[in-house]
């Protein structure tokens, strides 16, 4: 068996081998956060829940692989990082099994909790292993690679489950892993080593740090997935996992800088990049979750797409972020980071504007143009944010500094989540509402509106009462659709200066110089 090599001893070959097995090994880890979204009913259908328990199909996926993605540092110091990686594929090829095969809701969750776990720790070591592949003057084009299985697994994943559920059944959307994952077991095996420098062995167990970190990420998943569905802090529930939550966080902050081999090596955070990039992760990560749960919602509630039709309105966007990965790779080498975040935000803030002149008469073509922009916009931003995240971290804690940026860019997208759900309510009750005060009988548009549509309705049959009734009724309809277009216009502006507060963190970014000089002193 070889052992690790630099980046100068590894040929080509062997470079874009390892980056296009690791890169597999995200991309389902990933998709599968969302790939089952689209097939929901059809397995509620098969284990006779309700609508708000199967959520738990995602939310267990979710809350598990969060938690190992924080713990992937850990591990790989416990069992060596090549050891550690193997053993989480070899978990989610196992949890996808049972998946596809489990016959009751609760063996679903306990299966998708297995599968999380293994997932979880694919995605930082992934971009791990991808920052020693490669030498430095190719870190944008490792990047890009990894930004084709962390940014576009989100928006294939609800395109893929459709098919698959479609065509032979919602356990295929969990089959369809085994394949993948047995191939990159082997090429794993076979081409990913450990460096030497890394950090190996640990002295004790932390485990009250394991267990405030479980709490914390399981409160803060539960409490951004079901909160707007228990009415906030209206639910005790919501209101004692929040308060949990918060109280769980502090303690494992005093406790983790404390600890000698703490689970989370927060000490790392003095890095300024690392920090600066996890930062902007987490504001990219809402709008990359957040639009990728609010698009669907407005195909399907105003426009009456189907579920798949929903998914493939995301083809477009999805379709650019995998044609621009390499381009940004390539231009983040040429023009460094700062000039390139910048065009991403430009570009992405004029999708946004686009999206935000839509009306209840878009179509499938209307919304194709501002999502080839977004898709064209976020390599630009996910590229130069990965690879300066961990360009001035020591090469012993590279795991550990990817778990944290990938943590931050998570519990963005579980905001993004739950920032959707809240604004979307509140937004549509705000425009219900106004709109309402300016249809009145008083007007002469609303009552001219009102005794025409009455007079049409009378002549196909219904009496002069049952007329009225029906034309107030229908001019409800026509309010509460108008408040909701109303209302996806408005989470659109939101999603867009968001973006604008990333603008002033530009000028702390590293320059393209400063970064080549940082990293030919390691």
């Amino acid at each position: 068996m070889s052992s690790f090599k630099s980046p100068e001893e590894t040929s080509a070959a062997e470079r874009w081998t390892i980056a296009i097995t690791v890169m597999l090994g995200a991309f389902i880890a990933v998709m599968d956060t969302s790939v089952v979204n689209v097939s929901m009913s059809h397995m509620m259908g098969s284990f006779g829940t309700s609508v708000s328990s199967i959520t738990w199909v995602a939310t267990s996926y979710s809350i598990a692989e969060i938690i190992m993605v924080t713990m992937a540092g850990w591990w790989s110091s416990l069992l060596g990082r090549r050891n550690f990686y193997l053993l989480s594929m070899l978990l989610f090829t196992i949890g996808s099994i049972f998946c596809g095969i489990a016959t009751s809701f609760e063996e679903m969750i306990i299966y998708r909790v297995i599968q999380g776990i293994g997932g979880g720790a694919l995605i930082p070591i992934s971009q791990a292993i991808l920052r020693e592949t490669f030498p430095i003057e190719e870190q944008g084009m490792a990047m890009s690679i990894y930004g084709m299985g962390v940014v576009l697994a989100p928006a294939m994943g609800p395109i893929l489950g459709g098919i698959l559920t479609d065509q032979w059944g919602w356990p295929w959307i969990f089959y369809i892993n085994i394949p993948v994952c047995v191939g990159t077991i082997f090429l794993t095996a076979r081409f990913v080593h450990d460096p030497p420098y890394l950090r190996r062995g640990v002295q004790s167990i932390d485990w009250l740090g394991i267990g405030l970190l479980t709490v914390f990420l399981t409160g803060m998943q539960v409490v951004l997935e079901r909160g707007q569905e228990e009415q906030w802090f209206e639910s005790e529930f919501i209101t004692i996992a929040s308060i949990t939550t918060i109280v769980a966080f502090l303690i494992m902050i005093f406790w983790e800088l404390r600890c000698k081999d703490p689970v989370v090596n927060l000490r790392i955070l003095k890095d300024k990049n690392l920090t600066l990039g996890s930062v902007m992760g987490l504001i990219f990560g809402i709008s990359l979750f957040g639009t990728t749960f609010v698009l669907p919602q407005f195909t399907q509630q105003l426009l009456g797409y189907p579920a798949f039709d929903s998914g493939l309105a995301l083809a477009p966007r999805a379709i650019t972020l995998m044609l621009f990965m390499p381009v940004a790779g390539m231009l983040y080498q040429k023009v460094g980071p700062r000039a390139l975040v910048l065009s991403g935000i430009v570009i992405i803030l004029y999708s946004y504007y686009d999206l935000m002149q839509l009306n209840t008469q878009a179509g499938m073509r209307d919304m194709v143009w501002p999502l080839l922009i977004m898709g064209m916009g976020m390599p630009f931003m996910f590229i130069p944010l990965s690879a300066i995240s961990l360009c001035t971290v020591e090469k012993s804690h590279i795991t550990d500094a990817s778990s944290i940026y990938t943590l931050g860019r998570r519990i963005g997208g579980n905001i993004g989540y739950a920032l959707v759900a809240v604004l979307l309510d509140r937004k549509i009750q705000m425009h219900t509402s106004f709109l309402m005060e300016n249809v009145s009988e008083g007007r002469h548009i609303s009552q001219d509106f009102i005794t025409e549509t009455t007079r049409l309705i009378h002549e196909l049959g219904l009496n002069s009462v049952a007329a009225s009734k029906y034309t107030l009724g229908l001019l409800n309809q026509i309010v509460v659709k108008q408040a909701k277009m109303l209302a996806y216009n408005d989470i659109s502006f939101i999603f867009g200066c968001l973006f604008l507060l990333l603008v002033p963190l530009i000028l702390i970014m590293p320059s393209k110089s400063t970064i080549l000089a940082l990293n030919k002193k390691k």
